[in-house]
């Protein structure tokens, strides 16, 4: 092989693998503060000027030692997400954090992040934490686990997995860490029963194999949002 094609070969696998490594963008500098409200779209956030930096840009009074309301919740769940929105500081650097409070008997339902890997520790209570493999010939793998206070569950990036309290008479709070700045959050059964416009009842008897009476009825629920 001519010494310009390997080059070439070697710089294009070398591009190739950078891409299907990476999720976040990756920092060329020590930080790039997110301008929120630049006017230019990029895939994340344009750097704010590095002079009008200050230490405000990195840091956030959460309150995240202070229990969430949790009782107006249909699922008793309440998750509290700190990403690149709430903490500018946070772009490029492929990391947010999100504190999740369980009533008693509630759940985050199943969801994935398209954009995270997920690792989650119990702070107090007990969980049942679960996710679910892609697609394989043989079917659907579940993998599970019942937590309890100061155990570590992680949760592949992209998978469906959920976490469900099983005390009756007592709350469970986790901190999760997410490998980046924006994970993003698709809650099952919100996308395939509440999304605006509603998916055709045509389509969705047919997956699931049931009446579209079924269906109509599921899609006339009222589908929220536990995260904030």
């Amino acid at each position: 092989m001519a010494p310009t094609t390997y080059f070439l070969l070697v710089s294009f696998v070398a591009l190739v693998t950078s891409q299907a490594i990476a999720s976040d963008p990756s920092p060329l500098q020590d930080f790039c503060v997110a301008d929120i409200h630049s006017p230019v779209k990029v895939n994340g956030f344009v750097c704010k000027d590095p002079m009008a930096v200050n230490v405000d840009d990195f840091f956030k009074a959460a309150n995240h030692d202070k229990p969430r309301d949790t009782m107006k919740s249909k699922v008793g769940s309440n998750v509290t997400l700190i990403n690149v929105m709430q903490l500018p500081g946070l772009n490029t650097l492929g990391i947010s954090l999100a504190r999740i409070d369980y009533a008693p008997l509630g759940q985050n339902p199943p969801h994935t992040h398209p954009r995270a890997t997920e690792i989650l520790t119990v702070l107090e209570g007990t969980l049942y934490v679960g996710f679910v493999t892609s697609n394989t010939d043989n079917g659907n793998k579940l993998f599970t686990k019942v937590l309890n206070k100061g155990d570590v569950f992680v949760f592949p990036q992209g998978l469906i997995h959920f976490q469900f309290n099983p005390v009756h008479d007592k709350p469970a709070v986790a901190i999760a860490a997410l490998s980046s700045q924006n994970p993003g959050a698709i809650t099952i059964a919100n996308a395939v029963f509440g999304s605006k416009p509603p998916i055709s009842d045509d389509v969705l008897a047919k997956a699931f194999q049931v009446q579209k009476g079924t269906i109509d009825w599921l899609q006339a629920q009222f589908w929220e949002n536990n995260h904030n």
